[in-house]
């Protein structure tokens, strides 16, 4: 599989707590729903893999990364809010109200 297309998603969590799998759980449905199997997700318990955590220089969890496509992007939360999560995966357009400017 060529990675043109391909999501490559890194959970981090911490243990196996209701929010950690919440987040989960979130992201798996999302991922099946929109990104029709083009995704690649990885779950990191910063307890069993403390490296990696430093590594990415995670603060808080839980925290998806969105290593490819570029550019990378960083989601903190359980990932309930829908509406972020499509946007910071770069799937719904950022709507910051300067679309439609007052011609001159």
């Amino acid at each position: 599989m060529t990675t043109d297309g391909l999501y490559v998603l890194k959970l981090f969590v911490t243990g196996h707590t209701p929010r950690s799998e919440r987040a989960i759980q979130n992201l798996r449905r999302i991922c099946e729903r929109e990104l029709d199997g083009r995704y690649e997700m990885v779950v990191i318990d910063i307890l069993e893999q403390p490296q990696s955590a430093e590594d990415e220089k995670i603060l808080a969890t839980p925290t998806l990364i969105k290593a490819l496509p570029l550019p990378l992007r960083r989601i903190i939360g359980d990932l309930t809010d829908k509406e972020k999560v499509l946007l910071g995966l770069d799937l719904l357009p950022c709507s910051t109200g300067t679309d439609a400017l007052p011609s001159v």
